[in-house]
């Protein structure tokens, strides 16, 4: 069978989605309206807030949330678990989830001063639910920071060879990145403080973009390893500088023209890849199901780390943090929330279509599927872009490219993000602040790829390996608890009474998964067969010890909320009204 049915009818369905189900939940559950002015417009300031056009924001907010989720997950997942199962988990997640969750964390900051989601928390749930998710959201972006970084890293030390004999090297990679990096510099500034417009500096910069891909081979960029310090693990360090330089800036000198870029970056992958599933020919090699289904053997452990491994590409808790940490402060009107909430996941999940298709037409023994996704990726990437004269070089680098620039948006997003967290628990302010909260929100994530990690049975293995199953399961259950805040804020808030149960049963569901994924991940490294032995010595014991606070501040959480929920519907403290007023 041709991928071109799976990947355009799933693309149908989204749209179908999101005509009939994204105008339910944006007319009758966040009831999104145009005469209330958005947090954007009203505290203006140049630094942080600063109100964008839609079509602008779209493609800032989908650089920032795609990243590495919905490439890296659904190929991990389809290796694992078949095709079939990573694709149904796709499509019902991100139209009856991820998409309610995207937009619900939106509107709430919007109607909230632009405040994070932890805000809404501490103003709907109690202030101890609004420091347990402070704390659950710092060490979720410090694994998204360090699960990225590694699987970014990977792409400036390895080296691609291609059947006709060519070579792509990781050093062409790093150099590419670097020149992109600097060029939305250069945009933002002249944006800035000349009459150049936006079209015109995105004419003249994106086709930029394209000559660094390609100049990148001919001055590549190479670095050795310094001490114990593997060359990845240094290149890990020079991407953490770069963040938190990047989340120190204004938005407009870097995240806000980065963003724009890098959302072209990600529309010409998606154009690119459309090409190639209608025109390529390409055919499903891959098993739909990689065991038997209906064996012994089948559910587990598919159930539940199907659904912690696909992770961005249906549903994630990273996206709350984009939606109200910096879109919800760039929000023109309410009713682009439709588009930019609900939309953009959507968007993802062609990307997580797009993904899988690269797994789907390689044959179960192909010695591609034992390499990081992000080269799963870029090869089926290039395959695709050969259809258009371009060489496998190039489109292998093209989409080596791609993703990491997925990735640095997501990157200096989450130390963004991760600084403003500090600087609403300490209340530290000004550029002394500012820097701290920085240096300490980048910090952690640097001793932790610093570190030499091993599986459960003690073989050495990449970091980001190790930590995006912790990850993923961590950045699910933050989608829970925000769902439960989500849904805390429409009982005391909506007109709609049944608002509520929108957010509240897709909650239960994602806490239950991935509760029971770090519990399954908390046992593989403490116990063999089925005794206990401890946990583990030297850095391993990060694992068990992450995912037993993972559980604890989210069932503290949980019994957090059970208690304001109570109090809502007895109309006691913590139902506000000023909302519908």
């Amino acid at each position: 069978m041709s991928i071109i049915f799976i990947v355009l009818g799933g693309s149908v369905i989204f749209y179908l989605a999101y005509i009939t189900y994204g105008k339910f939940v944006a007319t009758k559950v966040y009831e999104l309206d145009d005469k209330r002015v958005t947090p954007a417009v009203e505290m203006e300031d140049g630094l942080d807030y600063e109100p964008i056009e839609s079509k602008f924001l779209l493609g800032q907010h989908f650089s920032a949330i795609a990243a590495a989720g919905p490439v890296t997950g659904p190929i991990l997942a389809g290796i694992a678990y078949g095709w079939v199962p990573a694709l149904i988990w796709i499509l019902l997640g991100s139209i009856f989830i991820g998409g309610v969750h995207d937009m619900g964390a939106l509107m709430a900051s919007v109607r909230n001063k632009g405040r994070s989601i932890t805000e809404t928390v501490r103003v709907h749930v109690s202030k101890s639910a609004w420091v347990l998710f402070n704390l659950f959201i710092f060490f979720a972006l410090v694994l998204v920071i360090v699960a990225f970084t590694d699987v970014t890293s990977s792409s400036f030390v390895n080296v691609v060879e291609l059947a006709n004999g060519e070579t792509v090297g990781g050093g062409a990679i790093a150099s590419s990145s670097i020149m992109y990096l600097i060029l939305p510099i250069i945009m933002g500034f002249l944006l800035r403080y000349t009459k150049l417009s936006l079209k015109w500096a995105t004419i003249i910069f994106l086709p930029l973009v394209g000559v660094a891909i390609w100049a990148g081979k001919y001055i590549p960029v190479t670095i050795s390893g310094i001490g114990d310090l593997s060359p990845q693990k240094v290149w890990n360090l020079i991407i953490m500088v770069y963040c938190i330089i990047a989340a120190i800036v204004p938005v407009w000198a870097l995240l806000q023209p980065r963003g724009h870029l890098g959302g072209y970056f990600m529309y010409a992958s998606v154009i690119v890849a459309a090409i190639g599933i209608i025109f390529g020919g390409f055919t499903i090699k891959y098993p739909a199901f990689t065991k038997a289904f209906g064996g012994n053997d089948f559910w587990t452990p598919m159930m539940p780390m199907l659904f912690i491994t696909v992770a961005c590409g249906a549903c994630s808790g990273f996206h709350a943090l984009v939606g109200s940490g910096t879109t919800s402060k760039q929000l023109k009107k309410e009713s682009d929330a439709k588009i930019i909430g609900y939309g953009a996941m959507l968007l993802e999940g062609v990307v997580a279509l797009i993904a899988l298709s690269t797994v789907m037409i390689l044959a179960k023994d192909n010695e591609l599927l034992k390499k990081s996704p992000n080269f799963v990726y870029a090869s089926g990437i290039g395959a695709f872009m050969q259809l258009i004269g371009v060489s496998p070089a190039f489109g292998i680098s093209f989409g080596l490219m791609a993703f990491t620039t997925f990735v640095y948006d997501t990157l200096d997003i989450c130390v963004r993000l991760g600084r403003f967290i500090i600087q609403e628990l300490t209340g530290w302010k000004g550029w002394f602040g500012r820097i701290l909260s920085t240096a300490i929100m980048g910090g952690l994530p640097v001793f932790l790829m610093t570190v030499n990690m091993t599986d459960a049975e003690g073989k050495p293995v990449a970091a980001w390996s190790i930590f995006w199953k912790t990850f993923g399961a961590s950045n699910q259950l933050l989608a829970a608890l925000a769902l439960i805040g989500i849904t805390i804020w429409l009982v005391n808030t909506a007109k709609n009474k049944k608002a509520w149960l929108v957010t509240f049963l897709p909650a239960v569901f994602m806490f239950i998964m991935s509760t029971w994924a770090l519990i399954n991940m908390f046992i593989q490294y403490t116990t063999k067969d089925g005794a206990w032995i401890g946990f583990p010595a030297g850095a391993n014991i990060i694992i068990p010890i992450t995912c037993a606070i993972y559980v604890i501040l989210a069932v503290w959480m949980a019994v957090e909320t059970i208690n304001a929920f109570n109090k809502s519907h007895k109309g006691g403290a913590g139902t506000v009204v000023a909302e519908k007023a």
